[in-house]
C-alpha cells in the first residue's frame, strides 16, 4: 500500500502495529478488498472504494538515488524521484551507487513473492570491475563466496564473461551489496554494477530515469512464475512445511540440528550408540524384552524378564532392581 518497505512491514506486523478488521495482522495474511487496515494507528485502506488499481512499473533507477525512504544517505530517494500520481514503493532494492532495473507497485503481495530468497527467483546484473574476468574468476564466483563479514557462503550462481573486464551474474538471493562483497573477496573492485532483469521483466532498451507499466502477457507470464512461490517469511514458511522441522514453543528446529528438541525426537541410525539411541532402542525380533538400555536385551529365543523398576504385570510391583534369572541360559548383550 506504499506506506513503508516490506522489512518494515513485517517489524510492524511482528509489534502488533497492523489491524485488519480490528484484529492484529499475521506475516503474509492477505487482505481482500473491503477490509478496513490500521497501521500505526493510521487508516491505510477503509473500504472497497478506497482500493488503489494495481500499478507495476520498470523504473530504470539512475545512480545516486536511494531506494529507501530514510535521510540516512542525505540523497534523493526513487519516489521523490518518480513523482509517480499514485502512491507505490520499490520492490527490494538497488544500491545508490548501482543503476538500471527497478520495480515498484502498490501490490504488496507481489513484493513479497519476487523477493523473498527462499522462492529463489533469478536477478541478472552486468558488472564492470577493474580486472581482467578470468575463467578462474569466474569460477569462483559461480560456485559460490564465503562473505566472512555476513557469515555466509553465497548460493552457487551463473557467470559469463561479456569483454575483457566485465561479466554478467545471475543470482537467487539478495544478501546486502552482495556482489560488491563477492567481487572484493575474488580479489577485484566494482567499477560499474547494472541489473538488467528481473525474473521474465527484462530492462531492455528502456532510458536511465524513465518508468514503463508491466501489462499485458509480461505481466501474466510473470503472475504463472509467481504461482507456486510464498509471501512468507522462511521461518515462518517452515512452520508449515511437513517435515521441514519441528516447532516447538513456536520455534523450527531443522533435521540435524543438535537441540534439546531435535535430540528429542531424532532418529537413530543403526549402530549409533547415542545416549539418544539408548533411550529408544528396541530389542532384536524375537525378544519378549522391550525395555530400554538400562534392561538389557537377550538374544532371540531367552526368556527374559524386564527389571522390576519397569512393571510388566502384577507380579512385578517391587522396585527393587533384582535380577532377572534365567535357566541355563547366558544374558544378551547389551545395545
Amino acid at each position: 500500500m506504499g506506506i513503508c518497505s516490506r522489512r518494515e512491514a513485517d517489524r510492524l506486523i511482528e509489534e502488533g502495529k497492523v489491524l485488519v478488521d480490528g484484529r492484529k495482522a499475521a506475516v503474509g495474511q492477505k487482505v481482500s478488498p473491503g477490509q478496513r487496515v490500521i497501521c500505526n494507528g493510521k487508516v491505510v485502506q477503509g473500504g472497497r472504494d478506497s482500493m488503489p488499481e494495481p500499478v507495476l512499473l520498470v523504473v530504470n533507477k539512475p545512480k545516486g538515488i536511494v531506494c529507501t525512504t530514510s535521510n540516512k544517505d542525505r540523497a534523493e530517494n526513487i519516489v521523490e524521484y518518480l513523482k509517480y500520481p499514485e502512491r507505490i514503493y520499490p520492490v527490494g532494492r538497488l544500491d545508490k551507487d548501482s543503476e538500471g532495473l527497478l520495480l515498484m507497485t502498490n501490490q504488496g503481495g507481489l513484493v513479497n513473492k519476487i523477493m523473498r530468497s527462499g522462492n529463489a527467483h533469478e536477478k541478472e546484473y552486468i558488472v564492470r570491475i577493474n580486472k581482467a574476468v578470468t575463467p578462474e574468476f569466474l569460477r569462483r564466483m559461480s560456485e559460490g563466496v564465503e562473505l566472512k563479514e555476513l557469515g555466509e557462503v553465497t548460493r552457487p550462481c551463473k557467470t559469463e564473461k561479456v569483454d575483457e573486464k566485465t561479466f554478467s551474474i545471475v543470482l537467487t538471493q539478495g544478501l546486502n551489496r552482495q556482489i560488491r562483497r563477492m567481487c572484493e573477496a575474488c580479489g577485484c573492485e566494482v567499477q560499474s554494477l547494472k541489473r538488467v532483469r528481473i525474473m521474465n521483466i527484462r530492462l531492455g532498451s528502456l532510458r536511465t530515469g524513465a518508468y514503463r507499466k508491466i501489462n499485458g502477457a509480461e505481466y501474466n507470464e510473470l503472475l504463472k512464475l509467481l504461482r507456486d512461490s510464498s509471501s512468507l517469511p522462511a521461518k515462518d514458511r517452515d512452520k508449515q512445511m511437513p517435515g521441514a522441522g519441528i516447532t516447538r514453543d513456536h520455534k523450527t528446529v531443522k533435521a540435524g540440528s543438535d537441540s534439546e528438541a531435535s535430540r528429542r525426537v531424532k532418529t537413530v541410525k543403526p549402530g549409533v550408540d547415542s545416549e539418544a539411541s539408548r533411550r529408544v532402542k528396541t530389542t532384536k525380533p524375537g525378544s519378549d524384552c522391550e525395555a530400554p538400555r538400562r534392561v538389557k536385551t537377550a538374544k532371540p529365543g531367552a526368556d527374559c524378564q524386564a527389571p522390576a523398576m519397569i512393571k510388566n504385570g502384577p507380579e512385578h510391583e517391587s522396585r527393587s532392581a533384582t535380577k532377572p534369572q534365567h535357566s541355563g541360559q547366558k544374558r544378551g548383550a547389551a545395545l
